[in-house]
C-alpha cells in the first residue's frame, strides 16, 4: 500500500489645587476614552462561533456541536436526488466526533429533485446543475471558514468528482485537508459520453470500459447519468496542473473499481508529482471505502 492600576497618589496639603488636579485628570481620561472608541483595535480577539445561522442549515444536514472548533464537510455521493444522512451518523456515532461538526451539504437535484423528473435534461444543463452544487459547497465551507474554523471536506464517488471540481474552480486552500475516495481524474471518454446520452455502462475488472447501446428506461436515471458526465468529462490532470501542492489531499482508489474504474498509471503519476497521499487495495467500488475509511479518515484528517 502507497501511500489545518497604576494608582495615583495625590497630596491633600491644599484642596483647592486637589480639586483642580482631580477634574484636569478626569477631563484627559474622559476624552482619550472617546478617541479610543473611535478606532477600532490593532489586533482584534477572534470571535467565537456560536451556533448555524439558518440560511447555512437549509443547506446542510448536521449532527455535532453547532460551535465545534472543526467542521468536516461531505460532498455526497451519487448523485442522488435526496439529501443523505447515513454517512454523517456513521462517523458521528462511531469516530472521535467531540470536537467536530458532521456536516453533509446539499446539491442541486438534492434542493430542487424537480429539475431531474419529467423530461431528460441536455449536457449543458447537467453542468450548469452541477455548477450550482459546487457554489452551494463552497458557501457552506467559506461560512465556516470565515469563522476560524478548521474545514476538512470528504468526497466519495461522485462527491469525489464534486471535490475535484471544487478544487479546481475555488482552490486548493478553499479548505483545510481533502479526503477522495472512489473518484477519477480523466475517466474514460467513451463512459462519460454514454452518460451523456443516459447509456450506463461499468468497468470489466477496473480497466475495460462496457457501455449499454441503448438508453436507460428511467428518465430520473438517464438524468441522473446526465450529471455524472457533467463533471466526468473533465480532465482533471489538467484542470489541477496548476496546483503545485496537493499534499493536503489524501486520495483512496480501488485496483478493480467496476463503476468508475482504476486509476491510470498517469494518473496514479500525477497525484504522486504533486504530493497528494495515495491508498490503494484491491476491490471494486465499494471495497475501498468499506476497507480503507478509516485509515483515510485517521490519515486525511486525523479523526480517529
Amino acid at each position: 500500500m502507497k501511500r489545518v492600576s497604576a494608582k495615583m497618589k495625590i497630596s491633600n496639603c491644599y484642596h483647592f489645587v486637589t480639586n483642580l488636579i482631580l477634574i484636569a485628570f478626569f477631563s484627559i481620561f474622559i476624552c482619550s476614552c472617546a478617541k479610543d472608541d473611535d478606532q477600532s483595535p490593532v489586533n482584534p480577539t477572534p470571535v467565537t462561533p456560536v451556533g448555524i445561522s439558518q440560511e447555512i442549515k437549509d443547506l446542510i444536514y448536521f449532527k455535532g456541536n453547532e460551535s465545534a472548533p472543526t467542521v468536516l464537510i461531505n460532498a455526497q455521493a451519487g448523485p442522488d436526488i435526496e439529501l443523505g444522512t447515513d454517512l454523517v451518523d456513521n462517523i458521528f456515532e462511531n469516530f472521535n466526533t467531540t470536537d467536530i461538526l458532521t456536516v453533509n451539504v446539499h446539491q442541486a437535484q438534492t434542493l430542487n429533485p424537480t429539475i431531474l423528473q419529467g423530461n431528460d435534461i441536455t449536457l449543458a444543463q447537467a453542468v450548469s446543475f452541477n455548477t450550482e452544487s459546487i457554489e452551494t459547497l463552497y458557501q457552506v465551507i467559506k461560512y465556516f471558514k470565515d469563522q476560524g474554523r478548521t474545514v476538512y471536506v470528504l468526497g466519495i464517488s461522485f462527491g469525489a468528482f464534486i471535490t475535484q471540481e471544487l478544487i479546481a474552480k475555488k482552490g486548493i486552500d478553499s479548505a483545510d485537508k481533502y479526503l477522495i475516495i472512489t473518484g477519477r481524474l480523466d475517466i474514460n471518454d467513451v463512459v462519460w459520453q454514454g452518460l451523456s446520452e443516459g447509456r450506463f455502462g461499468f468497468f470489466e475488472n477496473g480497466v475495460t470500459p462496457i457501455v449499454d447501446p441503448e438508453p436507460g428506461m428511467d428518465v430520473i436515471e438517464r438524468n441522473i447519468g446526465r450529471l455524472a458526465a457533467g463533471l466526468g468529462m473533465n480532465r482533471y490532470t489538467q484542470l489541477l496542473n496548476t496546483v503545485n501542492d496537493l499534499s493536503n489531499l489524501t486520495y483512496i482508489y480501488g485496483a478493480t473499481d467496476q463503476a468508475v474504474g482504476s486509476l491510470t498509471a498517469e494518473e496514479v503519476a500525477f497525484l504522486e508529482s504533486k504530493n497528494a497521499n495515495i491508498l490503494t487495495g484491491n476491490g471494486g467500488h465499494d471495497a475501498p471505502f468499506i476497507g480503507f475509511f478509516k485509515q483515510g479518515l485517521s490519515e486525511a484528517f486525523g479523526i480517529e
